[in-house]
């Protein structure tokens, strides 16, 4: 027998929910996605459920069907009965007792949650202010495990200073993404972004932002930036599912452009929108 202390209480480990012994607890060992609905349908559901197939791939989870995944989803979903709703699932590669290594055949952990997804219209007409952070994850940000702590701590680190995001610096001094949103640039009427590499998310909302940029009529220039760029771009904006486009007024402590959100990013804006109706 093993013995277990959970708060005050000690039992046997026998005794334990599995969930206990969840490897994701442990190692952050397992991937997830977020997306949302627009006005009762869920938006990108294939494009996201692709990305989750190969970042389960990427880490060796075996044993979820996608397809079983989409059937939760949509389950989930309509149970929720919300119009504009966040849903976030994960994998886990399971639970057992701890160890690096994990035993073959090992059953997967699945969760969900279903919320209410209140846009902010007031945000997005004034735009926020964002802080550079050094960037210290790990080397393969283009998979969407579950190991975020470098991610909370810019994220609670940008908060603190009055920011609504952290753009991460690498030790190159090159911005590759925020916290938890794609970084774009408008500089010289083109639209300018951090090439995908495996240092950054193959962003849904990504993909989206760049299609409504060439429906506006703005060339896509993929390069990486300098914080001393970015600060000094006419225009700047954040793309991330929650919260599709967000405008950049403020980057550490420069003003961009006048202030306000610029009038490209309201054109990608308009264009991103006719997507999700």
């Amino acid at each position: 027998m093993k013995l277990a202390m959970v708060d005050d209480r000690i039992t046997s480990c026998e005794e334990l929910d599995p969930v206990h012994f969840d490897r994701g607890l442990y190692f952050g060992d397992g991937v997830y996605e977020v997306l949302r609905s627009y006005h009762g349908k869920i938006f990108a559901l294939d494009e996201h459920l692709q990305r989750f197939a190969a970042s389960m791939a990427a880490i060796r989870i075996t044993g979820i069907d996608i397809q079983v995944v989409r059937e939760r989803v949509l389950r989930a979903f309509q149970a929720a009965g919300f119009a504009n709703a966040k849903i976030y699932f994960h994998v886990t590669r399971g639970s057992e007792p701890r160890s690096h290594t994990w035993k073959p055949g090992l059953k997967p952990n699945f969760f969900l949650t279903v919320s209410e997804l209140v846009d902010n219209p007031q945000e997005k007409a004034r735009g926020i202010a964002v802080c550079t952070h050094p960037d210290l994850r790990w080397k393969r940000c283009d998979i969407k495990s579950l190991n975020l702590l470098p991610n909370i701590l810019a994220k609670q680190a940008a908060a603190e200073k009055g920011c609504g995001e952290a753009i991460l610096v690498d030790e190159a001094g090159f911005i590759t993404e925020g916290a938890g949103s794609a970084v774009f640039a408008i500089i010289g009427k083109a639209l300018q972004t951090a090439p995908l590499s495996a240092n950054i998310l193959p962003s849904i909302t990504r993909h989206f932002v760049t299609k409504a940029a060439r429906n506006a009529g703005l060339p896509i220039e993929e390069r990486c930036l300098t914080p001393q760029q970015a600060a000094a771009a006419e225009e700047l904006f954040l793309a991330v599912t929650t919260k599709d486009i967000v405008p950049v007024v403020r980057f550490d402590d420069v003003v961009i452009g006048n202030g306000l959100p610029g009038p490209g990013t309201k054109a990608i804006t308009a264009e991103f929108l006719k997507f999700t109706t």
